[in-house]
């Protein structure tokens, strides 16, 4: 403990020694000047009577005893020092005086090689050696007044919140592997994201821009198509992801016991026809409600957050009706969303009677029907016509071509017939679209989660663009029949506006893997609270006029704070992992840049095959199939009215 009699005794003694210092350096100059003293009549008797004796001693012997025993009295003055701490002083400034005041100390007594008289040698040797004694003493004090401790240096705390990493490979048979870096204590290291058990589910977070297709998507399509995954890509903007699956099939056919087969769903495009529909996957009738929710919720996006509202669940049982009637009219002969959208918008004088004529769908008609028998006009028109004015935005004879054709079926883990299929949207039509492309959805997972199936990836992009009831019922249970999803969102907010509070926090945590590049608000906070806090060192300093007081402290903080994580580059990315029983993985954090090469991937795009037209067709033949089902409702009315009337 340090006390006022401590530090005063302290500066006597230093003071005590530079005073040693600087009368030792006096008798120096005295003695190797005395001639010019004499000249100048300065000298003494009594002091140089006293000299005599000092000489006597062997101090004044060599010229450089007495000179380097001056300066280290200084020095060891200068050892104690504490002088009053300056912000504004810099190490390199202390040095260069101490380096110059020694040098010039040291070697001041060269000036007695020159020629000249010995008053001005002298001189010249005392301003020299006073010169350089002062230099050193100057920088010395300054040295005591540097603050060392430098609070500025990680201005960002880059350093501090860094942390380790996974730096093993760990690769298994359905694994997606991302090769990466990262910054430790200001060193970098090589590292791997390890997605060991893709079927926990991953989510894709991040601006755009981010880099969430070039330094993820592309290599989770790649990665899986090699290691022999049937897959369905939600291509949001059609073909830049399945470019890539179709050249990826190209290259590694030879992964699968048998080589899937690729289909593509473009509207604007047509490529492949398929059926959502198709009787022979509609089992019972909540296959068709559940069709029926997915497409109004689809056309209706305000409706997600209103579900349990009468004038919500009425027009969905009415399109369910609808479906299921023609489910069970000739085994499913006209069982398409176009006939579904065509027989919606009979007059109810023809409407009712026709439903009426399949018993299965009494309970679901009779609520309309009742309002009709009763005049409820009003009642009846809030409950149908929404229905009808939202069907009828499908209305086209393009969907209508695609829709109602049957070149492949949605059970893309069909060991006997695997697919690779590919869905696009367009980015100007995404509201007519979108609510089709989630019917194809909504029965592709119904159909994928099934045991004995193979293994299968299921890629949405943009994920918000596109409904879907029950995804976090998918993950919860498509985990055991090696069903792998990948929800790719620009934000959570996003995911809110769209699907709803409720549903967006399931999906957000449900999910046990996460990869985010740049977002920023609140999904940034949902993301820095889920990696979790680290030990991280905090330094305080306090300056008076004679010491300076450092403390230092550990304490638990975000290991990746809102801040880093909405300031993130382009390839940079945030993110957990989850693990396995047999594959633990400590280090499941991680905040590193994923390396991509981007030489070789240029190089392989140039190389890319355009993926082939299947077929080519007129618009003649789009308005013709567009006619057909028209008259095939006439059909069906003729059959089941007409035909039952002259029975």
């Amino acid at each position: 403990m340090q006390t006022g009699e401590n530090e005063q005794a302290l500066r006597k003694i230093i003071d005590m020694t530079r005073m040693c210092s600087i009368v030792l350096l006096t008798l120096h100059i005295y003695h190797y000047t005395h001639s010019a003293w004499v000249e100048w009549g300065l000298t003494h008797p009594f002091i140089d009577r006293i000299m005599i004796n000092i000489i006597s001693t062997g101090l004044f012997r060599s010229i450089e005893t007495s000179k380097l025993l001056s300066l280290a009295l200084l020095i060891v003055s200068l050892v104690g020092a504490k002088g009053k701490k300056d912000e504004d002083l810099r190490l390199s400034t202390s040095l260069y005086l101490i380096g110059a005041g020694v040098t010039i100390f040291l070697l001041s007594h060269f000036v007695f090689v020159v020629q000249g008289s010995a008053q001005a040698i002298s001189a010249g040797y005392i301003f020299l050696l006073t010169t350089g004694y002062l230099l050193t003493l100057t920088g010395g004090t300054w040295l005591s007044r540097l603050i060392n401790v430098k609070l500025g240096a990680d201005i960002f705390n880059s350093l501090n919140e860094s942390f380790p990493q996974e730096e093993r490979l760990l690769e298994n048979e359905y694994s997606i592997n991302l090769p990466a870096q990262y910054l430790l204590k200001g060193t970098v290291h090589r590292s791997w994201i390890n997605f060991i058990n893709p079927f926990r589910a991953l989510l894709v977070i991040g601006t755009p821009g981010a880099g969430k297709s070039y330094f993820v998507i592309r290599h989770i399509i790649t990665q899986h198509i090699k290691k022999g995954f049937s897959m369905f890509i939600y291509d949001f903007k059609y073909d830049d992801l399945s470019i890539i699956a179709y050249n990826a099939l190209l290259n590694c056919g030879n992964s699968f016991a048998v080589k899937p087969q690729f289909y593509v769903i473009e509207f604007d495009r047509i490529m492949h026809r398929c059926n959502p529909l198709d009787p022979a996957t509609m089992e019972d009738i909540t296959d068709a409600s559940e069709s029926s929710r997915t497409i109004m919720l689809g056309l209706n996006r305000d409706w997600i957050k209103k579900q349990g509202d009468f004038f919500v669940e009425s027009p969905i049982n009415f399109v369910t009706a609808i479906i299921w009637f023609l489910r069970k009219y000739e085994e499913g002969k006209y069982c398409t969303l176009p006939h579904v959208i065509e027989l919606m918008q009979l007059e109810y004088t023809t409407l009712f009677p026709l439903l009426r004529t399949e018993p299965e769908i009494d309970v679901l008609i009779n609520p309309f029907e009742s309002a009709y028998r009763h005049e409820a006009w009003d009642q009846l028109e809030g409950q149908i016509a929404s229905a009808k004015i939202g069907m009828a935005r499908l209305s086209s004879p393009q969907l209508y071509y695609v829709l109602s054709g049957n070149d492949f079926t949605l059970d893309i883990n069909n060991p006997e017939s695997p697919k690779i299929v590919c869905m696009g949207n367009n980015p100007q039509k995404q509201q007519i679209f979108g609510a089709v492309l989630s019917l194809y959805i909504s029965r592709v997972i119904k159909l994928v989660n099934k045991k004995g199936k193979l293994k299968s990836s299921l890629i949405f992009d943009e994920f918000p663009t596109v409904f879907f009831n029950n995804l976090d019922s998918l993950i919860a249970t498509a985990r055991s029949n090696k069903v792998a999803t990948t929800v790719a969102v620009q934000d959570y907010a996003q995911l809110k506006k769209d699907y709803g509070r409720d549903q967006a926090e399931v999906i957000m945590n449900i999910v046990g893997n996460v990869i985010s590049g740049q977002v920023v608000g609140e999904t940034a906070k949902l993301l820095s609270e889920r990696f979790g806090k680290i030990v991280q060192q905090r330094e305080s300093i306090s300056i008076n006029r004679t010491d300076t007081s450092l403390s230092k402290s550990t304490n638990l903080d975000a290991a990746v704070p809102p801040s880093k994580i909405a300031s993130l580059s382009s390839g940079e990315f945030v993110g957990m992992v989850a693990d396995d029983p047999d594959q633990k993985i400590a280090l499941k954090v991680f905040h590193s840049e994923i390396l991509n090469d981007h030489a070789a991937l240029k190089k392989e795009e140039a190389a890319f095959v355009p993926i082939p037209v299947v077929r080519t067709i007129t618009a003649d033949q789009i308005l013709q199939n567009y006619l057909n089902i028209k008259d095939d409702i006439k059909i069906i009315i003729d059959d089941r009215l007409n035909g039952s009337t002259s029975a």
